[in-house]
């Protein structure tokens, strides 16, 4: 009850301030209210800072006050006592749990927005990962899915650049299934058949038995965050990079496959710059038609071609555009895109006051606005997501690299054909459904 009289009081205010503003022309002081709204939000388990933080990634979702704020926000909330754990463990394993591991660490080694992570041994020896989720935290979703919606519907009624319907489904839908660890395994199973061939990534493998649909019990992976590791050091930096571009990338472009949180908590660094990917909860899959409409897009930027971009983004879900909203969209493609077309050394990007793509994203909205705003389709919600997520990575990396080349050699060989039949055969093979 604590929980929600806090973020209903936020929101609350923020639904009279704005009105007054709208309606009455009293100013509010947004800046102050942004930062009341992320300490309410701050302190939460459950999906709303999780949301909050993606929000902040989405061109324009929410005004500027409020994405400086909440990209502040972490995941690591406070962790759930012993008793607590204890309690939760029996109710996934039953009486006796504790027998099935050598040892099982009281402490949580990490704690996020839907459950926490402890270490544990396995009978084996083996080192293990336990990942617990909350307790309830099936009707916290529901329930914040909820304030999610009244959220962006005051938004979108301050501001009517974007229209954000399509953004609350494909969210409802990724929270959804990441609260079912039974399916983050089969994610995990996935990952680890195509990026089989990648020696630069690492996947944990699942311990069925050991494993419910709360609980997911996984091999322990030992690394780093990859700042510490890559930090004062070139050559491990530009490792680092490439096997973060190619985790990401070569399950997307050969696979349709996209993993879309590329928080920093989701993954970890070894001391020869390979990478660990840990969280397998939001995994995207994506019809071979709109990865195609992907790459026409970054073709059409590449020539200039207003025709081909009209339809990839016809593809794409924004449905039929004129040629004036096709310009204005096509900014943020440049700004996108642009570091891939280079084909030279260079750094990814930079950021703007800590936000990395802020002044485009400030530009598009401008122009948005003038000719009545744009519906945003689903596909873009987690594709934008880890556009941004892995360009502020790399710009803290401060790795130059010919990102033109790189990206040039994974979609060399793109066939719609060729790339239907792999995922099919990989996601039958991993009891996974594709979209």
């Amino acid at each position: 009850m604590a929980r929600y009289a806090r973020v209903s009081t936020a929101v609350g205010g923020l639904a009279a301030r704005m009105a007054g503003e709208r309606y009455l022309g009293l100013k509010i002081d947004r800046d102050a209210h942004a930062r009341e709204l992320r300490a309410a939000l701050g302190g939460l388990k459950g999906p709303l800072m999780k949301v909050a933080q993606l929000l902040a990634t989405i061109p324009e979702a929410i005004p500027d006050e409020y994405v400086a704020e909440l990209s502040q926000l972490q995941s690591n909330a406070p962790s759930m006592g012993w008793s607590f754990v204890r309690r939760r463990m029996q109710a996934e394993l039953g009486h006796g749990w504790e027998g099935k591991f050598k040892n099982f660490e009281h402490e949580a080694a990490a704690a996020a927005s839907l459950g926490q992570v402890h270490r544990a041994t396995g009978l084996d020896g083996q080192r293990l990962a336990c990942k617990l989720q909350y307790p309830d935290m099936a009707s916290a979703v529901e329930a914040d899915l909820g304030q999610l919606r009244l959220i962006l519907g005051l938004f979108e009624r301050y501001d009517r650049a974007i229209s954000t319907k399509r953004i609350h489904e494909e969210i409802t839908e990724r929270l959804r299934e990441e609260l079912d660890y039974e399916r983050e395994g089969q994610n995990m199973a996935l990952y680890a058949d195509i990026l089989q061939n990648e020696t630069g990534v690492h996947v944990p493998v699942r311990v069925p038995e050991l494993s419910t649909r709360r609980l997911l019990t996984m091999s322990w992976l030992d690394g780093k965050r990859i700042l510490e590791v890559a930090e004062g050091n070139r050559a491990l930096s530009e490792a680092v990079a490439i096997n973060m571009f190619r985790a990401w990338y070569v399950p997307l472009y050969r696979y349709g496959v996209l993993h879309g949180d590329p928080h920093l908590g989701n993954y970890s660094a070894c001391a020869d710059g390979s990478i660990n990917l840990m969280d397998f909860g939001c995994v995207r899959v994506f019809k071979p038609t709109f990865i195609k409409a992907v790459i026409d897009l970054y073709r059409a930027v590449q020539t200039n071609d207003e025709d081909l971009a009209a339809e990839a983004y016809r593809v794409w879900g924004f449905g039929e555009l004129n040629k004036e909203v096709v310009g204005i969209l096509n900014i943020w493609a440049r700004f996108i895109y642009e570091p891939l077309l280079d084909d030279r050394p260079r750094l990814i990007g930079q950021a703007t006051n800590g936000i990395y793509g802020r002044e485009i994203a400030q530009q598009v909205h401008k122009e948005l606005v003038r000719v009545g705003g744009v519906e945003i389709p689903r596909e873009f919600v987690f594709m934008d997501r880890a556009t941004l997520g892995l360009g502020s990575v790399f710009i803290h990396l401060k790795t130059e690299l010919n990102w033109h080349r790189i990206f040039e050699g994974l979609i060399a060989d793109f066939d719609v054909e060729t790339m239907g039949k792999r995922q099919a055969k990989v996601l039958k093979k991993n009891g996974i459904s594709g979209q």
